[in-house]
This record gives structure tokens, C-alpha cells and sequence, in this order.
């Protein structure tokens, strides 16, 4: 028989998904090696091969049906599997359950069940037949009332995705705002919601670099308040000068639309993230040397 406990052992030794560490457990009658062994011949080992690898490329996808809008990023090693159907499939299968689903956190979507078990082991499973380490990095759910409407905008064939909820306005204005978002990459809606560490390194650098320019106290003061108003208005959506008419700002176009900006939503791909750089004749000496 094999219990909790067995699958939880051949789990932690392997880091394989549970449905294919108990699957290995029944084909090897309990025998740890040899499940071990079932694993590596069944190619799911390959998936722990790739573990430490980065994987800062990938997909940024929206899905909206009804009230409910998400979106989300999953992460591959390169851009050419990002391309790839099979990988695809994957992106728009977890945002899929997300949308159908109740769940608040990453660790909530990984443990989603499919058809083919877990988010998690499909995510393992997808990693050793597409041959590239994958990972689900990041979410955001939404829904809307009868008197919101979502803006949405993918460029760069998913490179960048961005998910705007406006109060009073129509689609095509969301549109506009969320292809606005895409391009001037602001970090938040309003000033209130920038992190007051975020404000008090700017002000601190912004201080310093006065000082360094020979500017007495009272001056650097004055250049500090400048310089943060016009930080404020560099990564604030409402303040942004609106890409299609820079004599108003974004949220002076909502305003006029008689709306008001909800929520805004703006992935890039891999960012934050340390890009993996090697060259073709690299790989293959790695490739060799396995």
C-alpha cells in the first residue's frame, strides 16, 4: 500500500509532483530507488535538472469573460519557447483557472486541479516534454460592477500586458488607457499608492546629488520638492501626460470620459528578473560536457 508519508519522501528526495511521485511509487511497489529511477527514465527528472536555471522571458496574457478579468505572467528560459503552442496553451490554461476559481495567492493557483492534476505538476510535467525550466511568477483578479468596464492591451505578442477597471467610462476609453499604460509604464494610479521607502530613496538621491552639485541646504530642499513632484508625475497613471494628447494628463482624459481610474494592471516580462546570457557555442559545450 502506499501512503501519504511514502509520496511525501520520494517528493522531497525528488522535488517531482506528487500524482507522478505516488504514479512511480505503484509502477516500483513502494521501492524508493527504484521510483527514483521510474522518475528519471520517465523524463520527469529533467524538470529538476533545469531547477537552478532563470527563467526571465515568457508570456503576459489577459483573459476577460463577464465581470471577471485576469491577468497573468509565466515565465520560460527563452523567447522561442514563448512562441511555442504547447507553452501557450499552458499561459492561457492557468489564467483559465484563475478566472473560474477562488484563490488569493501563488501558492493557491499552483494547487488548482486540472485534468491532468495540479497547476504545479502540469507546470513540472510542461518544463521536462518542452525542455526549458517554467514557472508561473505573478496574478491579478478582478471584477467589475455594472458601471465599470475593463480596458485591456497585449503588445509585443505578449511581451507586455496591461489590465485597466474605469467607474463611468466606455471601452474605448479604457482601451486608450490601457494602451497608454503599456507604453509609459507607470508603477501605480495614484501618488497615495507609491511606497513611502520608494519616496524616501528618490529624496535621498535626489538630496545627495544636489549636494554633490554644490547647492546650499536650502536650495537642495526646494530641488528635492521639485524633483518629487516630477517623479510623481513619471510613474503615476493619473499623472502621466496621456500619450495621445500630451496637453492633458491621463486622468484629465477619464475625467472629460466622465470615469474614473479603479485599477490599473501592467506586466512586463521578466522584469526584475536576471536574464540567463549564453551564446550558442556555449550551450553545446554544456550540452557535451552533461
Amino acid at each position: 500500500m502506499i501512503t501519504a508519508s511514502m509520496v511525501k519522501e520520494l517528493r522531497e528526495a525528488t522535488g517531482a509532483g506528487m500524482m507522478d511521485c505516488k504514479k512511480a511509487l505503484e509502477a516500483t511497489n513502494g521501492v524508493l530507488e527504484e521510483a527514483i529511477d521510474w522518475l528519471r527514465e520517465n523524463g520527469l527528472s529533467k524538470a529538476l535538472k533545469k531547477a537552478s536555471r532563470i527563467a526571465a522571458d515568457g508570456l503576459a496574457y489577459i483573459i476577460i469573460e463577464g465581470d471577471k478579468a485576469v491577468i497573468v505572467e509565466v515565465n520560460s528560459e527563452t523567447d522561442f519557447v514563448a512562441k511555442n503552442e504547447e507553452f501557450q496553451s499552458l499561459v492561457s490554461l492557468i489564467a483559465k483557472e484563475i478566472l473560474n476559481n477562488d484563490v488569493t495567492n501563488n501558492e493557491d493557483v499552483l494547487a488548482l486541479t486540472t485534468e491532468e492534476g495540479t497547476i504545479n505538476e502540469l507546470i513540472v510535467a510542461k518544463t521536462a516534454t518542452i525542455g526549458e525550466k517554467l514557472s508561473f511568477r505573478r496574478f491579478a483578479k478582478i471584477e467589475k460592477k455594472s458601471n465599470e468596464v475593463f480596458g485591456s492591451y497585449i503588445h509585443m505578442g505578449g511581451r507586455i500586458a496591461s489590465l485597466i477597471l474605469l467607474e463611468g467610462a466606455n471601452e474605448e476609453v479604457a482601451k486608450d488607457v490601457s494602451m497608454h499604460a503599456a507604453a509609459m509604464r507607470p508603477v501605480c494610479v495614484t501618488r497615495d499608492q507609491v511606497p513611502s521607502e520608494d519616496i524616501e530613496r528618490e529624496r535621498e538621491v535626489i538630496k545627495e546629488q544636489a549636494i554633490n552639485e554644490g547647492k546650499p541646504a536650502d536650495i537642495a530642499e526646494k530641488m528635492v520638492a521639485g524633483r518629487i513632484e516630477k517623479f510623481y508625475k513619471e510613474i503615476c497613471l493619473e499623472e502621466q501626460e496621456f500619450v495621445k494628447d500630451s496637453d492633458k494628463t491621463v486622468g484629465a482624459f477619464v475625467k472629460e470620459n466622465n470615469g474614473s481610474i479603479k485599477a490599473m494592471y501592467r506586466f512586463e516580462v521578466g522584469e526584475g528578473l536576471q536574464k540567463r546570457v549564453e551564446c550558442f557555442a556555449e550551450e553545446v559545450m554544456n550540452q557535451l560536457n552533461k
